[in-house]
């Protein structure tokens, strides 16, 4: 049952996005890698450089000082929250953690309202369910804080654009360059951005994000995210790939989370019968002995001295006797 939640290609949804050169030190080798690549454990010096060789096809790329590995990264998740996560959520979170990570680091990458809100929306779409919702809390914060971001932030701006959005229709959503407001500036500010191809970091959370805000305001028209991603200077053909693969991902949870139900229903279903099996048997012993008890002091009773009592009769009355 695990591994029909485990099994969530996430992965995908990373495949499906731009890519663009990562902020932290990579080398292209055969050892084992994320996304093709592997990250060096060592600590990273040098604003930027970039060594090549001739004689050697190894391409070593450096930048930006004090950037963690992805093992460091999940190992900070792990001592965050340090209590036991049930498999089907935890292989799920470890992989995200991962493709997260990748994105955080990316010389591109700055945080904005519309991607907290994407992955907002993913992370309780996935943690739907999960057995304590203070527990549920406890693990976000411990996966944003591994990211060294503001798990409190990531709320704040992801109800905020909900609220935002709630009050807008398909036209006001489009006209947002247009209005003057705390959200309308957000999206102004990834406007310009997105529009200088370089200070910009579009991913598969700030496509959901945009989903999210269409969806919260009904208009999910095919025509709506084409104007608003061109309101916004983003490529809308990336933005659908993403959704797609989301749309087919959530389908998937969704199933999957039903066949969990139904292995529960079904398991608790067996101990209730076992139980009850259990409390039959106890009940008919309990009756026997009674049965046994009364049937051999009936014997004392009417003389089980007696010439012509049989000697089963008198083992009974020895058995009441001790």
């Amino acid at each position: 049952m695990a591994a029909a939640i485990s099994s969530l290609p996430f992965t995908a949804l990373g495949q499906a996005t731009e890519r663009r050169g990562p902020l932290y030190s990579v080398s292209r080798t055969s050892a084992s890698n994320v996304y093709g690549y592997r990250i060096r454990t060592g600590p990273v010096s040098d604003p930027i450089s970039v060594r090549s060789s001739s004689s050697s096809s190894r391409m070593v790329i450096s930048a930006v000082t004090d950037v963690p590995t992805v093992s460091e990264t999940k190992s900070n998740f792990l001592k965050a929250y340090k209590r036991p996560i049930p498999s089907i959520y935890n292989s799920v979170l470890q992989e995200l953690i991962v493709q997260q990570h990748l994105m955080r680091y990316k010389k591109t990458y700055q945080y904005d309202a519309v991607f907290a809100l994407g992955f907002v929306t993913v992370y309780d779409q996935l943690m739907e369910g999960y057995p304590s919702n203070e527990d549920r809390e406890a693990i976000f914060k411990a996966y944003i804080q591994a990211l060294r971001e503001d798990p409190e932030q990531y709320r704040i701006d992801a109800q905020k654009l909900e609220e935002w959005a709630r009050s807008q229709n398909a036209s006001m959503l489009i006209d947002f360059s247009s209005r003057q407001g705390e959200v309308e500036d957000i999206l102004k500010d990834i406007s310009e951005r997105a529009g200088h191809k370089g200070n910009f970091n579009y991913s598969r959370f700030f496509a959901i994000g945009l989903f999210r805000l269409l969806e919260l305001a009904n208009a999910t028209e095919p025509t709506v995210l084409e104007k608003l991603c061109a309101a916004l200077n983003i490529n809308k053909r990336s933005v659908d790939r993403d959704l797609d693969v989301y749309r087919n991902l959530l389908s998937k949870l969704v199933q999957a989370k039903e066949l969990l139900k139904e292995y529960v229903d079904r398991e608790k279903k067996k101990r209730e019968e076992r139980s009850n099996e259990s409390q039959k048997a106890n009940e008919a012993v309990t009756k026997f002995m009674g049965e046994f008890k009364a049937d051999a002091l009936s014997l004392r009773q009417n003389g089980g001295s007696k010439r012509g009592v049989s000697h089963r009769d008198k083992k009974y009355l020895r058995c009441i006797q001790m």
